[in-house]
């Protein structure tokens, strides 16, 4: 497994703070670095640097686009949109806001690209931004001191560096709920997932959910990340999920955006084990890959799915609605159902309150982090539980110390359309702590 991902953060400890001449030694080593080893094939949009008086801030959303795995270009289209929007609505704490946009193309060298321009173009913040690599973009963002705010939550190293400002529990918060979920109603349980570092941290989460439940842990089966089918994979999950018990058993399939793809595999197989059903989080299924996998007739049907955030047909979604029905310009990247475009929303919902919050003042990465740092609830609408980020929070001891939103959603797949299976948020901090991390 040489060709492995490595998702492995450079942990600053929260006790370094860039304060004085070593932030401002710190900073001019990072900016210098950047200059020095940049090259051209980052896709950015031109701006104009600062945030102090009346200069733009200037934020970057990277995502990866046109790829052979997970792409995610609604996350930089909405963050454009959002600029276009706020823009001609005040401006962001009065100033206008410059948004450049990159395509990591899922790779380490253009995620460190990426990382790279931000620092040259003096972002205050990367906002809203997928990256599997953090490994490759973080050293670069913390040697600048630039915030992370609101990444996917794809990576374990997203839940412990001190510049990271996760907006949700990310997969791990998904896997726990969902894992909880099936253990009240469902015989073996198999999960499919990519065969990557990032895809390694899967498991233990699945597991503590349902061991919490009373259930036996998950069946583990690593996929590839690429893949155009699934026969094999569907096959052996399928005989995994059946076991020698009556009880339905479940397929969790947890691909990303290849997830469709195995579902495809996952139909044609299916025919022998009518007994199984299916589960999964969002992020790897969501409304428009269940209507492109048959809608009411799809293998979705029934399914027990976890979120984030409330369904889509939520009306606490109106105000992020209203921003791409103004400022979209019906570019199809933008899709309100995608949970990018909505952690995208979520994300520049806390820029927006930190930059706020200054007032009058300087507005840089330095001081929106320290505006983070200093206790700032950020209200999101109700689409989270308020927003308070400490270095040491509840999860420090499973080694997710910046993981300070593990509430989730439980939904399911009705009538082909997505809807919520219970009221409100469930706290799965409990269920986390009792993961088995090494």
């Amino acid at each position: 497994m040489s060709g492995r991902r490595r998702t492995r953060s450079t942990f600053l400890p929260r006790s370094i703070r860039f304060t004085g001449s070593t932030r401002a030694a710190v900073l001019a080593a990072g900016a210098l670095a950047a200059c020095a080893s940049l090259t051209a094939g980052c896709g950015v949009v031109p701006g104009t640097a600062g945030g102090s008086g009346g200069d733009p801030i200037v934020v970057m959303t990277w995502a990866p686009e046109g790829t052979g795995a997970t792409n995610k270009p609604g996350m930089p289209a909405f963050a454009k949109a959002y600029a276009r929007w706020i823009n001609a609505n005040g401006g962001l704490g009065g100033r206008q806001l410059t948004v450049l946009t990159c395509n990591d193309h899922n790779n380490t060298v253009d995620a460190a690209k990426c990382a790279r321009q931000a620092v040259k173009e003096k972002a205050v913040a990367v906002v809203g931004s997928y990256s599997q690599h953090s490994d490759s973009f973080l050293p670069h963002l913390e040697g600048a001191g630039i915030p992370y705010i609101g990444g996917y939550g794809v990576t374990n190293a997203e839940f412990t560096s001190p510049l990271s400002y996760p907006v949700n529990g990310g997969q791990p918060a998904l896997l726990a709920g969902l894992g909880k979920q099936l253990a009240e109603n469902c015989g073996p349980v198999a999960l499919v997932r990519p065969d990557t570092i990032a895809g390694d941290a899967l498991p233990p989460m699945l597991d503590a959910g349902l061991t919490t439940g009373g259930h036996d842990a998950a069946e583990d089966q690593r996929a590839p990340e690429d893949s155009a089918e699934y026969s094999a994979q569907a096959e052996k999950a399928l005989e995994q999920a059946t076991g020698d018990t009556k009880a339905k058993g479940c397929v969790v399939p947890a691909l990303g955006d290849r997830t469709g793809t195995f579902m495809d595999s996952f139909r044609r197989t299916r025919e022998d084990y009518a007994t199984v059903r299916t589960a999964t989080v969002l992020g790897s299924v969501d409304q428009t890959v269940i209507n492109s996998t048959g809608g009411p007739s799809s293998p979705f049907e029934g399914a027990s799915v976890t979120g984030w955030y409330p369904v889509a047909s939520d009306s606490r979604w109106d105000a992020m609605k209203k921003v791409i029905s103004e400022s979209a310009f019906s570019d199809t990247r933008i899709d309100a159902t995608d949970t990018g475009v909505q952690t995208t929303w979520i994300a520049y919902t806390v820029l927006r309150k930190a930059v706020e919050s200054l007032g009058d003042g300087e507005v840089s990465a330095d001081t929106v982090r320290d505006a983070l740092d200093d206790g700032l609830t950020v209200d999101t609408g109700e689409l989270t539980p308020p927003l308070r980020w400490q270095f040491t929070d509840k999860l420090a001891a499973i080694g997710f110390p910046r993981l300070v939103n593990a509430h989730v959603t439980l939904q399911t797949v009705r009538q082909g359309r997505l809807v919520a299976a219970g009221s409100g948020f469930v706290d799965m901090t409990k269920t986390m702590e009792n993961a088995k991390v090494s």
